[in-house]
């Protein structure tokens, strides 16, 4: 009866390309050794590029200067925007995956024209393809670097500048690989924690494993991809009122603690994918499977919306709501999503009353 939506579940969790992704792993990751991640930060002043600090070998560097010299006369670089290409470097990777951003110079009383001044900033690792999958991290952690880049001189490059640069993959891309790595079989819980808005609380942990944990749990949920700017934010209000008890992760034992949890057959189902992406210490593949995820979350909620303005005239679209909700596995979350996004509509919440009655007994029935 559910051939059809079970085949379209596991395309979702078989991603595309996948070999792609496997080529890019970080063999030396166990012993902290990234041999495939590099930065380059110069100063730019005018049409001039100027080196200030780079972690490419010594032949590389100039052909990326090259590279970058052309988008800027292109104008392909705009101040606080990040660009993502493959460029071709003589490095082992000869082809890699560069994100550059142009941080510009605050204009001063003194220079109102310095017009394109400032610094450009470059991250090279993996393919163009595994760098946008983290564009937004990328761009926040470039962001970062402004309070630190107040002078031409950088006086602060051994003390500040460097070592932040020298951290841009471990602190944009391997987050959700260390909450997986963290979690293991426990990550349908957060999955589902991410999916029905539930406050995630992570103690006895270090500040860096809480963030990790927020950081996946916002990667995770569906906020800007639902066609309703307002149903996440009611959602959230509902959510809040409601008796639901915050997800605990508690870190003083290994592996941690988790209290509260609940799941569904929907994120059960994802559990093996990450954690074989996680074995092949593969972050690039993890956030392509967390993509997917939330577009078959997004899919499965479009379709229920559908099912359910269909059921407002048809007893027959009625019983076929009911038949998607019990093949899906996610039964539980849509409706709580769409039971926020139709309060305001009477008829559609008297539907989603009965089919929450039926999922009801469906679960009665199985215990």
């Amino acid at each position: 009866m559910f051939t059809s939506q079970t085949s379209s579940f596991q395309d979702s969790i078989d991603v595309e390309d996948r070999d792609d992704f496997d080529s890019e792993e970080i063999t030396g990751y166990s012993q902290k050794i990234q041999l495939n991640c590099y930065y380059t930060i110069y100063l730019y002043q005018g049409t001039s590029l100027t080196l200030i600090d780079s972690s490419l070998p010594s032949e590389a560097e100039p052909e990326l200067r090259t590279y970058i010299s052309r988008r800027l006369s292109k104008g392909a670089l705009l101040g606080g925007m990040g660009n993502i290409a493959t460029v071709e470097l003589s490095i082992p990777e000869q082809a890699i995956g560069c994100y550059c951003c142009l941080l510009e110079q605050e204009r001063s009383p003194e220079q109102p024209d310095a017009d394109g001044n400032g610094y450009v900033i470059c991250f090279m690792g993996g393919s163009e393809k595994g760098l946008n999958l983290f564009r937004l991290e990328l761009d926040k952690y470039v962001q970062g670097l402004h309070s630190s880049l107040q002078t031409p001189e950088l006086h602060n490059l051994e003390t500040e500048v460097r070592p932040y640069l020298s951290r841009w993959y471990e602190e944009s891309v391997m987050h959700i690989y260390r909450v997986v790595q963290l979690v293991q079989n426990n990550i349908s819980f957060l999955l589902h924690s991410a999916l029905s808005h539930t406050h995630v609380e992570v103690i006895n942990s270090d500040d860096r494993t809480k963030a990790d944990v927020s950081r996946f749990i916002k990667a995770a949920s569906l906020q800007g991809l639902s066609q309703q700017d307002t149903t996440t934010a009611s959602l959230c209000k509902a959510i809040s009122e409601d008796t639901q008890s915050d997800l605990i992760i508690d870190c003083s034992t290994s592996p941690p603690t988790l209290s509260h949890t609940v799941s569904n057959r929907f994120c059960d189902d994802w559990i093996q994918a990450f954690l074989n992406a996680a074995e092949r210490c593969n972050p690039f593949l993890l956030r392509q499977i967390l993509e997917n995820f939330k577009l078959k979350a997004i899919q499965d909620m479009n379709s229920l919306k559908r099912f359910v303005r269909q059921a407002e005239m048809s007893h027959y679209a009625l019983f076929r709501c009911c038949q998607f909700l019990q093949g899906c596995g996610n039964g539980d979350v849509l409706l709580q999503n769409a039971r926020a996004e139709h309060s305001d509509l009477p008829e559609a919440c008297s539907i989603i009353t009965v089919l929450e009655e039926f999922l009801r007994e469906q679960a009665q029935a199985q215990a």
